[in-house]
């Protein structure tokens, strides 16, 4: 019962739009399913890190302290910042689409852009101290629990991430004319922007 309800719970938060959708459908709208899938594998890094930090109390230390807390709260706003002014500027500047297949960030950038969003961002961390807890049964041993929790926490991020980058992966040759390309170049950078902005003025 426990690891159902879980399942579902996990189901919901990874449905729910965030840093970590923005990210993945950036990268695959950019270069493909493959750094789609790259972007969801650095995503999914990212939470199991919180999510064995969560089991082991390092979360604690975060939550506690408020100088750590800010400084990877701006940390992280700067990097979807960063991200999102890149890709208005490639948007504006509607380069030819074999010239987007060169620039296209490649698999291991991708991979990166996953896990620095996710492990720069506090809130990650703090959610993953307060989520994770709920649902340890009573009697249970709490470090092995939580662990197998994220496990199951990433493995259903991973199947709904991957039906996702499939879906836009597949919706390939519409989304690669180079006119939708641009408004979607634009659209996700915005989005990512304002991220960056809400993470950066957000207090706990």
């Amino acid at each position: 019962m426990y690891l159902l309800a879980f399942v579902g719970a996990c189901l919901l938060v990874a449905m729910a739009p965030g840093v970590s959708t923005a990210v993945i459908l950036r990268q695959t709208l950019r270069a493909g399913r493959g750094s789609g899938l790259a972007a969801t594998l650095g995503n999914e890094t990212g939470i199991l890190l919180w999510g064995l930090s969560a089991a082991f109390g390092l979360s604690a230390l975060l939550a506690a302290s408020q100088l750590a807390y800010d400084v990877m709260r701006v940390a992280g706003a700067c990097v979807l910042l960063v991200m999102g002014v890149q890709s208005i500027l490639r948007a504006g500047k509607g380069a030819a689409p074999e010239v987007e297949a060169q620039a296209a960030p490649g698999r291991r950038r991708s991979y990166l852009a996953g896990l620095g969003t996710c492990a720069a961002n506090p809130k990650a961390g703090v959610f993953a101290m307060s989520f994770l807890p709920q649902f340890v049964p009573p009697g249970q041993n709490v470090p092995v629990t939580l662990v197998t929790l994220a496990a199951v926490w990433v493995l259903v991020d991973l199947l709904w991430y991957g039906v996702l980058v499939w879906a836009v992966a597949k919706a390939g040759a519409w989304l690669s004319r180079p006119a939708v390309r641009r408004t979607l170049e634009r659209i996700s950078g915005v989005v990512l922007v304002g991220l960056g902005v809400r993470l950066a003025v957000e207090s706990r």
